[in-house]
C-alpha cells in the first residue's frame, strides 16, 4: 500500500489564477492544491488510514518548497519516498500513481487531470484533486 502525490509547479500569479478559475468551478480550495502543506496532506490520508504507509513524491522539480516543507513534517517527512532523478521518468511516474492506493495531485495539471482520468477508468478511487 502507498501513495501518490504529484507536485507540479504553476508559479506564481498565473499557477494561482489557473487554479482559483478551476476552484471557482469545482468547489475546492483555491491555494491548496498548489501549496500541498502537510495539513492538506494529512486531511486526505489520514481517513484513508494512509499515513503509516510510504507517501511516493513524483513532481517535475521545478519547486522544492513543497518536498522540502512534506519533509520537515514530523509524520509525513518518514514516510516521503523519492524518485531517484536519474531513474524518473513519464513513464515511471504515471505507474506509480495509476497504481497507487491513494493519489494527491493538483487539478491545474493537465499530468494529473491524466493520472486521474485513467485511474477513474480503470475504477480506481481516492483520487484526491479538487478538496
Amino acid at each position: 500500500m502507498y501513495s501518490v502525490i504529484h507536485s507540479r509547479a504553476i508559479e506564481g500569479e498565473s499557477g494561482y489564477r489557473l487554479l482559483s478559475a478551476i476552484a471557482r468551478r469545482s468547489g475546492c480550495d483555491p491555494k491548496a492544491a498548489l501549496e500541498m502543506k502537510p495539513r492538506y496532506i494529512k486531511k486526505i490520508l489520514k481517513p484513508l488510514g494512509m499515513m503509516k504507509s510510504p507517501i511516493v513524491f513524483i513532481t517535475d522539480g521545478e519547486n522544492s518548497e513543497v518536498l522540502d516543507r512534506l519533509l520537515a513534517d514530523p509524520e509525513i517527512g518518514p514516510m516521503i519516498r523519492t524518485v531517484p532523478e536519474g531513474a524518473s521518468w513519464v513513464g515511471g511516474d504515471l505507474t506509480l500513481a495509476l497504481m497507487a492506493n491513494a493519489f494527491i495531485g493538483n487539478p491545474a495539471s493537465t499530468f494529473t487531470g491524466f493520472i486521474a482520468k485513467s485511474r477513474l477508468a480503470l475504477g480506481f478511487g481516492h483520487n484526491y484533486l479538487f478538496r
